[in-house]
């Protein structure tokens, strides 16, 4: 281990493209470069309020209309409305013309109800911004790569240096990495999955490196990647995730 971590501070120099920086707790610590100083994003707003419903109209009398008893009565002048089959709300009607040059301003969908298996979770989070925020394909679960992003994510929180692992290339972890440290205050899986992937994803399109930076959101909308393995490590109360792409 003594030789490994002798490596690692011989690395001054990024030297892989995918890398990105790093996302601190959410609301409180901003996503940063793992080279420059903490640039605060903020948060996007969220409503509070729900906006007012239409009021019905009020309801006609049409008298009372007899039946036999158990048979439910029907408005006689009003003719039965067509079934409509259900819409998918989720996608917007953009998506008909296929992926979107830019996300939509302000994306912010609701966390999906968890699947009991935190990578899956992890893995659906990423493909909804990707599909509900750009009209983009989804991206595959990649099993085999999650043992060494669980790895890369133990290396990273023990040195306390985001992308120790993916700079020393141990394991296959692919061209691109996000990742959210730990020790900024991510306490949870669940709060990584609905918070930090969003704060990613706010970055939205522009320079890689920045400032500010934009590349989590680059690696996760990419065309080029086709897999995602997502990691975690878990200790004294905080939780770094990463997310590999390839």
């Amino acid at each position: 281990m003594n030789h490994r971590l002798a490596r690692v501070l011989s690395l001054v120099a990024l030297g892989f493209a995918g890398c990105t920086g790093h996302l601190g707790t959410e609301g409180s610590a901003p996503p940063e470069d793992a080279a420059a100083p903490p640039v605060d994003l903020g948060r996007a707003p969220m409503d509070a309020v729900a906006p007012p419903r239409d009021v019905p109209p009020t309801p006609i009398d049409r008298g009372t209309i007899r039946v036999d008893t158990g048979t439910p009565a029907r408005d006689v002048g009003t003719p039965p409305r067509d079934v409509v089959a259900p819409v998918d709300v989720g996608v917007p009607a953009a998506c008909a013309a296929g992926p979107l040059a830019t996300p939509i301003a302000g994306c912010r969908p609701p966390v999906p109800p968890t699947t009991g298996d935190d990578r899956q979770d992890c893995v659906n989070r990423i493909n909804q911004f990707r599909r509900e925020c750009q009209c983009l394909p989804p991206l595959q679960r990649w099993t085999d790569g999650e043992d060494c992003a669980d790895s890369q994510a133990m290396i990273d929180q023990q040195t306390r240096t985001a992308h120790n692992g993916f700079r020393m290339r141990l394991c296959n972890s692919g061209s691109g990495q996000n990742e959210c440290p730990g020790w900024l205050g991510w306490g949870s899986v669940a709060s990584t999955v609905s918070g930090c992937l969003q704060q990613m994803w706010d970055e939205g399109p522009g320079d890689f490196y920045g400032p500010p930076p934009h590349g989590h959101y680059l690696n996760m909308s990419s065309t080029s990647h086709t897999r995602v393995a997502c990691g975690y490590y878990t200790s004294g109360g905080a939780t770094t995730a990463v997310q590999n792409f390839q």
